[in-house]
């Protein structure tokens, strides 16, 4: 069977609680599954958790400490995905590569959050590819793919359609030094995808729909982080 790692960034899956993508998500994550697809999904924190953060260093407590509380909110917003999936997911959130690889034998969606300080959700995606062998991560985001400057701040940036994973990381170490910048993956997610091999694919996330399109109709539109381009679709 085939496996795929989903990074489903928390500001596209609940850009509030009030206006959520749980629904659409779950139905797209199934419609996958059904196809043949393992999934596992790793759901990061978003604006709730940036607040929740910002609430930590207010009050004066540390970063660490500060980072164990964000992880909670990716683990409550996993929680809630997993509530929206119902009987096609594993029933717990897990908190370990381990657990991961154990809740997988179930053939359900395998569902977590944050697991390590200092560590982002897209990081924990990386390294969960590679424990499990998964044929591609997916990292789904609030920008269609990877472009040669932020282009919420520069009209000519153009996106790449397919991109090296040294290209990545010297595009992201460009972006590091200008204050202000947002890659749509950080610099540890991008080392592990070059030193496992595992193709790096980026697509818009606030339309989940698109992720069936690539993925079963080869109808793909973001960016792929790789040596070679990837021939969707992939069942």
């Amino acid at each position: 069977m085939t496996r795929v790692v989903i990074s489903v960034g928390g500001s596209v899956l609940i850009p509030s609680l009030d206006a959520h993508r749980l629904k659409e998500w779950a139905k797209s994550l199934i419609t996958l599954t059904k196809a043949g697809i393992q999934i596992f999904a790793v759901v990061g924190g978003g604006g709730e958790a940036r607040r929740y953060i910002d609430a930590c260093r207010e009050i004066g407590l540390d970063e660490a400490s500060s980072d164990e509380i964000g992880i909670q909110v990716t683990r409550i917003n996993a929680a809630l995905l997993i509530g929206a999936l119902k009987e096609h997911a594993y029933p717990a959130v897990v908190t370990s590569y381990i657990e991961a690889k154990t809740a997988a034998i179930s053939g359900k969606i395998v569902v977590m959050g944050g697991v390590t300080p200092g560590q982002t959700t897209d990081a924990v995606a990386a390294v969960l590819a590679e424990e499990v062998g998964a044929s591609m991560m997916i990292n789904m985001t609030a920008i269609d793919g990877i472009y040669t400057a932020d282009p919420k701040k520069d009209a000519s940036a153009k996106k790449h359609d397919l991109l090296s994973p040294q290209g990545l990381i010297d595009l992201i170490m460009k972006e590091k030094m200008t204050a202000g910048s947002n890659m749509v993956i950080d610099l540890v997610a991008a080392k592990i995808a070059e030193r496992s091999g595992i193709p790096l694919v980026v697509i818009d996330g606030r339309n989940p729909a698109l992720i069936e399109n690539a993925l079963l109709k080869g109808e793909f539109a973001g960016t792929i982080v790789g040596e070679k381009k990837i021939m969707f679709p992939i069942v």
